[in-house]
């Protein structure tokens, strides 16, 4: 069989290689190479976040968001000009923070999280990419246990959904960081995490080996994608070629809205832009993975330097970057590591592709059923990038899926 799969990021990747591995002829097309500079995948924090259940909107952000947003050290941004267009996503995405509503959510999270360590590891079994997968603990700092204590529903939520965690007085802390503020002075500590030491190098490495295996993988700019009259899966690209397959997997991160829509689909994806500062010749870097939740920051030590990234910027798909997030970002640095100083940094921003429930669109268009989605993984893209792959594949391949797509169908919009 045929398939050609749109977008080269870690999930399409995923998906491609899947695929090629049950003996499809794959093509991947995008308009850049798999791990170029401006993917999402590019910008992650390589964090591989099995115990990631709590979705984006939860109870009590409909009161906390303007406050968040008026305060110059949080990572939270608006375009004001951008405010008439997002306001009718904001207002279901904020909706679905209802308790119960969270819960159900959690619930399709999990089952996308539960074996994420797994299913990377069998993706990049035998290849490079396998070299940039590490284990260590996922450590979160808090001011104190009483901040920690102050959102029960989420830390019961995640307990719920199988996340152990050690607590971490300030003693434990310093021995594992000592360079960290003694301002922090309590943690949970998840064992044996997974993180990738760079995210880009990761996808490339897998791309590399699709390719070298047999797969193809062209850059090109995809304008539409449709089923023919014969159901076949059509794609135009911008220089008038069209190719056609068997099957075609939409996979394009925030761009697939705009191809969804061409079908009839309804798939309400907003650009929550993030933002990352790679730090070059840090003068310290922690052993392994830090969540800071009071600083909205994510650090990462890679093969590039010392990577800071968060920040969530609601400007628009084709808004241009807020360079006032870098400089709340270095503010933010300092309360984490007050002694800490670096050579050089590298900027970066890209789009994180949000739904209005925080769940991916994943499964057969039911308008054109050759033409298969798997878009809309926010936050945790690099976690369960090869878990949707590895789905995808299954559907498509005729056989029965280990989990259950029904939450994430597109038409749950429509």
């Amino acid at each position: 069989m045929k398939v050609i799969v749109v977008g080269g990021g870690i999930t399409g990747v995923s998906v491609a290689e899947w695929l090629r591995r049950d003996g499809h002829e794959v093509t991947i097309v995008d308009r850049v190479g798999p791990g170029d500079v401006t993917q999402a995948s590019y910008g992650n924090c390589g964090i591989v976040g099995r115990s990631s259940v709590v979705p984006l909107s939860t109870p009590g952000l409909f009161w906390q968001a303007p406050g968040m947003l008026l305060d110059p050290d949080t990572l939270l941004f608006l375009r004001w000009r951008h405010l008439p267009r997002l306001t009718p996503w904001l207002a279901r995405f904020l909706w679905n923070g209802r308790r119960d509503k969270v819960m159900q959510i959690a619930k399709g999270l999990a089952s996308l999280v539960r074996d994420s360590d797994e299913q990377h590891f069998a993706l990049a079994a035998g290849t490079p990419a396998e070299g940039f997968l590490q284990r260590g603990p996922y450590v979160t700092l808090f001011r104190s246990r009483e901040d920690f204590a102050r959102n029960p529903f989420a830390n019961e939520l995640r307990k719920k959904h199988g996340a152990v965690w050690d607590d971490w007085d300030r003693t434990a802390i310093a021995a594992y960081d000592p360079a960290v503020s003694p301002a922090y002075r309590f943690a949970t500590a998840m064992p044996d995490y997974v993180f990738v030491r760079s995210p880009s190098q990761y996808v490339a490495a897998l791309a590399d080996h699709f390719r070298q295996s047999g797969g193809n993988i062209l850059c090109h700019e995809v304008v539409h994608i449709k089923q023919s009259k014969q159901g076949k899966a059509t794609v135009a690209l911008a220089n008038g070629q069209r190719l056609e397959a068997d099957r075609a997997v939409l996979a394009a991160g925030v761009w697939s809205g705009r191809l969804a829509a061409r079908l009839g689909h309804k798939a309400t994806l907003e650009s929550e832009r993030g933002y990352h500062l790679m730090l070059k010749g840090a003068s310290h870097a922690p052993p392994a993975v830090l969540n800071i939740p009071d600083t909205g920051l994510g650090v990462c030590p890679m093969a590039e330097g010392l990577c800071f990234g968060g920040a969530v910027d609601f400007s628009g798909i084709d808004g241009a970057p807020n360079e006032r997030v870098y400089d709340a970002i270095r503010r933010q640095i300092h309360r984490v590591y007050p002694d800490l100083t670096w050579e050089d940094e590298t900027k970066w921003t890209g789009q994180r592709p949000s739904t209005i429930d925080s769940l991916p669109v994943l499964g057969p268009s039911p308008k054109a059923p050759s033409i298969y989605l798997a878009f809309g993984s926010q936050h945790i893209g690099l976690t369960i990038g090869p878990r949707i792959g590895k789905t995808i594949a299954d559907l498509i391949s005729g056989r029965q899926t280990d989990m259950d797509v029904t939450p994430f169908r597109v038409d749950r919009f429509e």
